[in-house]
C-alpha cells in the first residue's frame, strides 16, 4: 500500500471513528465498556497488527510522544481543577489530599518492594516504576468523576481531586528514582532532593499556579464587567493560561502540573467568589456603563452572571478538548502493541497493583474520612493508569535511562495501562449505575432536602 492510499485509508478510519462516536455516544454509554476501549480496539486494528496503515516506536519516537502525552495530561489537569467547585475550607477535600499523598506514598513503597523483590529491577528502577505506575490518570478517568460543579458526591469528589494532584505529587518520586540511577542529581544526603524536587516545587508550582489562575480571571473579568473589554475569545483563555502557568512554573524549577491543576482551581475560585461576595448593586454603576441600548437594570444581572459565564465557556471548551487528546493518545497506545514484547511477569504483577496495592493503600489513605465501604471499595478499584504513567514513563526515558530498562518499563507500564483500559472500562459502567440506584434508593426516605453525598 502507498504512503498517499495508507495515510487517506487513516483519515478515513479515524473520521468514521469520531463521527460513529457523535452519533452512537449515549448508546455506548449504556454499554458496559468506555470509548477508550474502542480507541485502542482501532490503535491496534491500524497497527502491523492489523491493517498495517501505521507503525509507531516508543523509543524512536520518544520525544514527540511525551510532548502529546505532556499536553494531554495539562489539558486535563486545568479541567479538573476547573470542575471542583467546593470550597477549599470543606472537609471533603480531605478525600482527595489523603488519596495524592497517604495513598500515593504507600504505591510507590509497596510497587518499590515488587519491583526490587519480585522482578528483580534495582532499587532506583523500582522507585522510578513506582512512581510512574502510582497516579491515577485524569484523561481517562471521565466516567468517574465530577460531571459538574454542582456534584458534591464525595466518590466522584475524591477521584477527580486525586487523578489532578497526584499526577503532581508523584514527581518527586519520578525524580528519586532517576537519581537513584544516576541521571538526576539528588545531592550529599539527598539535601537537593529534599529541598528542590519535594519541598520548593511542590510548594511553588502550587503557589504560581493559584497567583497566575486568580490574576488572570480577575483582570479579564475586570475588563469585561466594568469597560467591556476583551470579550469572546473564552477558548484563548484555557489555552493561554495553561501555556503560561506551565512555562513559569518550570522556568521556576517546579512542577507545572501542580501548577496547571492550582490555576484551574483559582479560576474556578473567581467563579465562586464573584457569586458569593458580589451582590448585584456592586456592580459597575451606570456612569460607568457604555452608552447603549441595553437598560441600567440589565447591567447589575450581566455583571453577576458574567464569571458564571465565561467559567462555564471555558470549562465546556477544555472537556470537548480533553476527549479529542484521549483519542490521539489511546490510539496511539493500540498502535504501540505492535512493537512491545511484554514481560512474562506482568501475568501477576498487574492483578497485585490493581487486586492488592491499590485498594489497601486507599483502604489507610482514607482513614478518617467519611467515606463509606461501599465507596472506598469503589474508589479502590477505580485506580485507572493511563496518560500520566505514559508521560512519566517517556520522561524518564528521555534522561537517558538504560535502554534495556527503558523497554522492560516500557513493556511493564503498557501491560498495566492496557490493562487498566480495559478491566476499568468493562466495569464502569455497570458499577457506578449501581452505585447510583443504591444512592437514589438511600435519599428516597429522606424528610429533608439535604443531597446524600
Amino acid at each position: 500500500m502507498t504512503g498517499t492510499m495508507g495515510f487517506a485509508l487513516g483519515c478515513l478510519i479515524v473520521g468514521g471513528l469520531l463521527i460513529a462516536m457523535t452519533l452512537s455516544g449515549s448508546f455506548i454509554a449504556r454499554l458496559p465498556l468506555s470509548a477508550a476501549m474502542l480507541y485502542l480496539g482501532v490503535g491496534v486494528a491500524m497497527s502491523p497488527l492489523g491493517l498495517g496503515l501505521l507503525r509507531l516506536d516508543a523509543l524512536e519516537n520518544r520525544v514527540m510522544l511525551e510532548r502529546l502525552t505532556e499536553i494531554a495530561v495539562l489539558i486535563s489537569l486545568f479541567t479538573s481543577g476547573m470542575k471542583l467547585a467546593l470550597p477549599l475550607r470543606d472537609r471533603r477535600w480531605r478525600i482527595p489530599l489523603q488519596l495524592a499523598t497517604v495513598s500515593m506514598v504507600l504505591t510507590v513503597g509497596a510497587i518499590t518492594l515488587l519491583g526490587v523483590y519480585g522482578l528483580g529491577l534495582s532499587l532506583g528502577a523500582s522507585v522510578l516504576l513506582g512512581a510512574i505506575l502510582a497516579p491515577t490518570d485524569p484523561v481517562l478517568a471521565s466516567d468517574v468523576q465530577v460531571a459538574n460543579t454542582d456534584d458534591r458526591d464525595r466518590l466522584r469528589f475524591g477521584l477527580t481531586g486525586e487523578g489532578g494532584m497526584n499526577d503532581g505529587t508523584a514527581f518527586p518520586f519520578v525524580m528519586l528514582g532517576l537519581g537513584l540511577l544516576g541521571v538526576h542529581e539528588l545531592g550529599a544526603g539527598g539535601w537537593r532532593w529534599w529541598a528542590v524536587d519535594v519541598l520548593w516545587a511542590v510548594a511553588g508550582g502550587l503557589a504560581i499556579g493559584w497567583l497566575l489562575g486568580t490574576l488572570v480571571g480577575r483582570a479579564i473579568l475586570y475588563l469585561r464587567m466594568r469597560h467591556k473589554e476583551a470579550l469572546g475569545s473564552d477558548e484563548f483563555i484555557a489555552l493561554g493560561l495553561i501555556a503560561l502557568t506551565y512555562g513559569v512554573a518550570l522556568l521556576c524549577l517546579t512542577y507545572g502540573f501542580l501548577a496547571v491543576f492550582a490555576a484551574g482551581l483559582a479560576l474556578r475560585r473567581i467563579d465562586s467568589g464573584k457569586e458569593a461576595v458580589a451582590p448585584p448593586e456592586t456592580a459597575a454603576p451606570a456612569s460607568e456603563a457604555p452608552a447603549d441600548n441595553a437598560s441600567s437594570d440589565d447591567e447589575p444581572a450581566a455583571a453577576a452572571k458574567a464569571p458564571a459565564t465565561m467559567m462555564n465557556a471555558v470549562q465546556r471548551f477544555n472537556s470537548q478538548l480533553e476527549h479529542f487528546v484521549e483519542v490521539g493518545i489511546v490510539l496511539a497506545v493500540g498502535v504501540l502493541l505492535s512493537t512491545v514484547g511484554f514481560d512474562p511477569a506482568v501475568l501477576w504483577f498487574v492483578p497485585v497493583v490493581f487486586l492488592l496495592v491499590r485498594p489497601l493503600a486507599v483502604y489507610i489513605g482514607l482513614l478518617g474520612t467519611h467515606i463509606k465501604g461501599g465507596q472506598r471499595n469503589l474508589i479502590g478499584w477505580f485506580g485507572i493508569r493511563g496518560v500520566g504513567s505514559l508521560y512519566y514513563l517517556l520522561y524518564a526515558i528521555n534522561h537517558e535511562i538504560e535502554p534495556a530498562l527503558a523497554e522492560r518499563l516500557l513493556s511493564i507500564t503498557l501491560a498495566v495501562v492496557v490493562a487498566s483500559v480495559i478491566l476499568h472500562g468493562v466495569s464502569v459502567t455497570p458499577l457506578m449505575n449501581h452505585y447510583e440506584k443504591r444512592k437514589t434508593a438511600k435519599a428516597k426516605p429522606a424528610t429533608t432536602a439535604t443531597p446524600v453525598e
